[in-house]
């Protein structure tokens, strides 16, 4: 019966992998930004507007912005007049997503030799593996505290430029650096979606909502600050 059930689930959802008993669905690949040009839609927000417990990241369609839901809410974020604007709902489509849902967490604290990007990708591998969690498949992750710094972007493309590269989708719309910020962290960490949705260097794509709920977008690099906590979905076992 559970067999049949996992079956139909896999039906239902396109690009299903499986972390434990957690989905992570994906649609869109930065390979085909990077090489073809291809900035069309793949997904539309409002396939997950009547699920319970979504959490998803991504890039708007024609990289007009970058894509973060939270529990269900959307903070999508946009570049006008090179200020960054909030849109609240599931009408955005994506160009790139990758989502899931996820009913409960369980609190994992951060060692305090954990700062770097790189020393969270390593422990992070270690934490999930430890939990019970598959990280052949991909493993979403939330970081809550303070963070030393943020290097972040919006992206806003110009769809005149045909050549792109990671430099200039940073700097194609508002970027910058904010320090001491109270944030809540959502990523997806994979080992088998380099240039998918990950970058080609790097087994982690993060975005992050600012506490106070001013600033969202896509994480360029962090070091973390004292007394983070990781939080893996709980899966039951």
């Amino acid at each position: 019966m559970i067999r049949l059930i996992l079956i139909a689930l896999s039906i239902c959802f396109s690009n299903l992998t499986w972390a434990a008993d957690i989905e992570v669905g994906h649609a869109g690949a930065l390979k085909n930004f990077m090489h073809k040009g291809d900035l069309s839609a793949k997904f539309s927000l409002s396939e997950l507007k009547d699920k319970d417990h979504v959490y998803a990241l991504g890039a708007v369609e024609n990289l007009k912005g970058e894509i973060q839901i939270f529990d269900g809410s959307p903070a999508v974020t946009f570049a006008k007049n090179g200020k960054v604007l909030f849109d609240n709902t599931f009408e955005k489509n994506a160009s790139l997503i990758v989502y899931t849902q996820v009913a409960a967490w369980q609190d994992v604290a951060i060692p305090s030799d954990t700062v770097t990007r790189s020393q969270l990708e390593n422990y992070l591998k270690k934490a999930a593996s430890d939990r019970g969690l598959n990280i052949e498949k991909p493993v979403p992750f939330l970081i809550t505290g303070k963070t030393k710094f943020i290097d972040w972007h919006v992206i806003d493309w110009d769809p005149a430029d045909k050549v792109h590269t990671h430099a200039k989708h940073i700097h194609s719309g508002p970027h910058g650096r904010i320090e001491n910020a109270d944030a809540l962290i959502l990523g997806f960490y994979s080992n088998k979606h380099r240039a998918i949705f990950t970058h080609h260097a790097s087994d982690l794509h993060m975005h992050f909502i600012t506490k106070d709920k001013t600033l969202a977008g896509h994480i360029d690099d962090l070091e973390l600050g004292r007394k983070m906590v990781l939080k893996l979905p709980r899966t039951g076992k």
